[in-house]
């Protein structure tokens, strides 16, 4: 009796819920046990997969990790928070843009508690893996300057470094929330902190770039914009 091989898509099928596997077991390997366990050990046996896979699928630690920093687990992609936002986007006027673009983030955020963790070790240590998402992050950086603005932003020089403050705020805040949930007397754990501090967002950028001139043309990414035109 001969077997018949597989077919290709069930190949192909098998395959992808293998990646699947094996870049979930990143997030937890990384959740439980912290940056020092992560390893193709680690994460092989998380998943419950041959270490070889890891290899033959991702080329190594250095790669797999890649994609993981890459996928949208751990960051936000500018995807994901074009996605979140009301259509069209290259129609609102700048500061509206702004405004939404920081709202987003703040969610996507706060809907990743891992992040929070590795954002909090990342401090105190920086390793391989920290460096490969530091680059993910400068690349996402350059994107959401396309999202909110592009050129029109270019004419107000100070803003990057309003902007940078206030990601990093943002950031710092919910790092802060694990250990601390009161700061400034009020309750970073709460949904009503949080639009609060969005409001007060909305109204700094509806005064700071009030005189912004509204977009002629669309501004964001013939890639980034295909992703908002799939949003249901």
């Amino acid at each position: 009796m001969t077997t018949q091989a597989q077919p290709a898509a069930a190949r192909t099928r098998d395959r992808a819920a293998t990646e699947e596997r094996i870049l979930a077991a990143v997030g937890g390997v990384l959740a439980r046990d912290g940056f020092a366990a992560v390893g193709v050990n680690a994460i092989a046996r998380e998943a419950g997969v041959d270490k070889v896979l890891i290899y033959r699928y991702f080329g190594g630690l250095p790669e797999l990790l890649r994609v993981w920093g890459a996928s949208g687990r751990f960051w936000p992609s500018v995807e994901e928070l074009i996605a979140a936002m009301p259509s069209p986007l290259t129609s609102l006027p700048v500061h509206e843009r702004y405004a939404l673009f920081f709202a987003c983030f703040i969610d996507a955020l706060r809907a990743r508690p891992l992040t929070i963790e590795i954002l909090a070790a990342e401090i105190v240590a920086r390793n391989e893996l920290t460096a490969i998402l530091e680059s993910e992050r400068e690349q996402w950086g350059a994107q959401v300057e396309a999202l909110i603005g592009g050129a029109d932003l270019q004419r107000l020089p100070q803003l990057r470094g309003i902007t940078l403050l206030l990601v990093a705020g943002v950031q710092y805040l919910l790092v802060r929330s694990r250990t601390i949930r009161i700061f400034g007397g009020l309750d970073l754990r709460s949904d009503a902190t949080w639009a609060v501090l969005k409001a007060s967002l909305r109204s700094m950028a509806s005064q700071l770039l009030a005189d912004a001139p509204a977009p002629a043309t669309p501004r964001v990414p013939a890639a980034l914009a295909s992703a908002r035109r799939r949003k249901p």
